[in-house]
């Protein structure tokens, strides 16, 4: 699948995809949950625009997590209805879940609502998929969660699926799954042209054959470069193992970024910031930052779905966006 009419030029990957130019694009992780989400949820829309209003213009794009609870009755808003309502309103940027727990929504329908939101975006969505693992959001919502390699089994299904039901050569999808099924089902308008397909995860023996035979664009979360490139090698097998070429797929991270003028400020703000205690995340002053930002642009990553430990505030991001993000303009 070819997405580059779905966001400007970055230079095309050798076969080897190491991005030699250090080019890249950044979206903002959109608050969801307990991250950085106000206690107020009347602050939650203008909190966001503000933001959003700073980074048009400047970030390729926009993603949100997709959960719905957890045990402290943060507030969760659905993934897609918020970013159908924010891609009316910033026609800049494109949008994404990051990403759609796959049996959290049937995949037919999933597929539906994704050729809606990409026609309704004029192009600027892109579908974030995963296998799923929050188990007591799913035993509270009445969601099946069988095992793991189920699940990622189910993940294959969903993808093949929404590609079926958005391919413009067949009027119908029929697809019939060890776990999901489609019969005769119609997708119109199709979507034009179909959205990139995200997949997020880093399973070596699963999950990574699953990004080899059907992801457009890959994500890691909260991984050190020396823990992406390992990634990348398995990967690379898979590739091998099902033909394909591991150019195809776009390589992204998603993380915190903690900036300042000094580093011990850039601490002082992560200390503050609620990350997963496995997730690595980039701190630092600005010449900090950008140099640990190149060593994943150099293993071939060109697009950072970022947020930043100081918000609300926009200390941060002002000094990402200008002494940063020219480092790696195209």
């Amino acid at each position: 699948m070819n997405d580059q009419t779905l966001r400007s030029p970055i230079p095309t990957h050798s076969t080897n995809s190491i991005n030699s130019t250090n080019s890249a694009q950044f979206g903002w992780e959109i608050p969801n949950g307990n991250r950085r989400m106000p206690s107020d949820i009347r602050e939650y829309i203008p909190r966001v625009r503000r933001m959003l209003d700073r980074i048009s213009g400047h970030f390729h794009s926009a993603w949100i997590p997709d959960h719905f609870m957890n045990d402290r009755q943060d507030n969760f808003p659905e993934s897609l209805t918020t970013l159908s309502y924010l891609a009316g309103l910033y026609p800049n940027l494109h949008f994404g879940p990051v990403v759609l727990g796959q049996n959290y929504r049937n995949p037919a329908l999933l597929a539906k609502m994704a050729a809606t939101l990409q026609m309704l975006s004029g192009g600027r969505f892109v579908l974030g998929l995963g296998a799923g693992w929050h188990v007591d959001e799913y035993r509270a919502y009445n969601f099946e969660f069988p095992g793991a390699a189920a699940r990622i089994a189910q993940l294959a299904e969903a993808v093949q699926i929404c590609k079926l039901m958005w391919d413009p050569a067949q009027p119908t999808a029929t697809f019939h799954g060890q776990h999901y099924r489609v019969d005769g089902a119609a997708c119109f308008p199709k979507p034009q042209p179909p959205p990139p397909v995200m997949i997020g995860g880093a399973g070596e023996k699963l999950m990574l054959r699953v990004v080899a035979r059907h992801a457009d664009w890959w994500n890691l979360v909260g991984v050190s470069p020396e823990t992406y490139a390992r990634k990348i090698r398995v990967l690379e097998n898979h590739c091998a193992g099902v033909g394909r070429n591991p150019a195809g797929i776009r390589r992204t991270w998603m993380g915190v970024v903690s900036i300042a003028a000094t580093r011990r400020q850039a601490e002082a703000a992560l200390a503050r910031y609620p990350i997963w205690p496995e997730d690595v995340a980039i701190v630092g002053t600005p010449e900090e930052v950008t140099a640990r930002l190149r060593e994943y642009t150099a293993l071939g990553v060109d697009l950072f779905i970022v947020a930043f430990a100081d918000e609300p505030a926009f200390d941060g991001l002002e000094l990402f966006i200008r002494d940063v993000m020219p480092e790696f303009e195209v």
